[in-house]
């Protein structure tokens, strides 16, 4: 089995969370199609490709297999479990339900300040988008939906939402057909609600907004032949 390792830039540091890292990134990897069911993990080449030691590696994997990500395999070691197109939509259907409150309560409590910020991310994002600049995209995403998220003052949700967020396989999403594009115009709607002080136009945006990522994910899953359409 091919696993694509991360450039020099990417090698991961030394932290008290490493195992947390390693599960982030062999997350990403089976979200974004990379490595599919069936497949070998293999802990001496993930541990080479990320410049760590196998220890973390292996915790790492035994958490995903307790989320059902991974399997293990007497004698054999870690594969890639099934995942279906209804497990991505099920995901991002909790996603989208929890980032919508937060979009909601953010636009009860919404100030110039935040919304100029958002407005400022989103004139980025939309330059970074026709530059066809998806890491840059993501990146300027990622701040945008931190910001409403902050916004919001929920703590509690906001680690529900953490919870959730990271089966969404950021590293890999700048690669899915169709997502810079989207990312940019989809909060073109969010952004009026919030000018508007409208908390359930919020709510409907972001609800939108994070369903509409989780469909283009499961198409270039399907594309990458992850399973086989009914």
């Amino acid at each position: 089995m091919a696993q694509r390792g991360p450039g020099v830039g990417e090698r991961l540091g030394r932290r008290p969370q490493l195992s947390d890292e390693v599960a982030a990134y062999v997350r990403d990897l089976i979200m974004a199609g990379q490595v599919r069911e069936g497949d070998f993990l293999r802990l001496e080449r993930l541990a080479a490709d990320l410049g760590v030691s196998v220890t973390p590696v292996r915790e790492a994997l035994l958490a995903l297999r307790g989320e059902g990500f991974v399997q293990l395999e007497p004698r054999r070691g870690f594969v890639v479990a099934p995942l279906s197109r209804q497990d991505v939509q099920d995901l991002f259907r909790v996603h989208a339900d929890v980032a919508a409150e937060l979009a909601a309560r953010a636009a009860r409590r919404m100030t110039p300040e935040v919304l100029a910020e958002l407005e400022r991310l989103q004139e980025e994002m939309e330059a970074a988008a026709r530059a066809a600049d998806s890491e840059r995209v993501s990146e300027l995403n990622h701040r945008f939906h931190r910001a409403i998220n902050r916004s919001a003052d929920s703590n509690k949700l906001a680690w529900v939402l953490g919870t959730v967020v990271r089966y969404a396989p950021r590293r890999f999403f700048g690669q899915i057909t169709g997502w810079p594009e989207a990312s940019s115009e989809d909060h073109i709607a969010l952004l009026a609600a919030f000018r508007a002080g409208d908390p359930e136009a919020a709510s409907t945006a972001m609800h939108r907004h994070i369903t509409h990522a989780g469909e283009l994910l499961a198409d270039h899953l399907a594309e990458r032949g992850l399973w086989r359409e009914a």
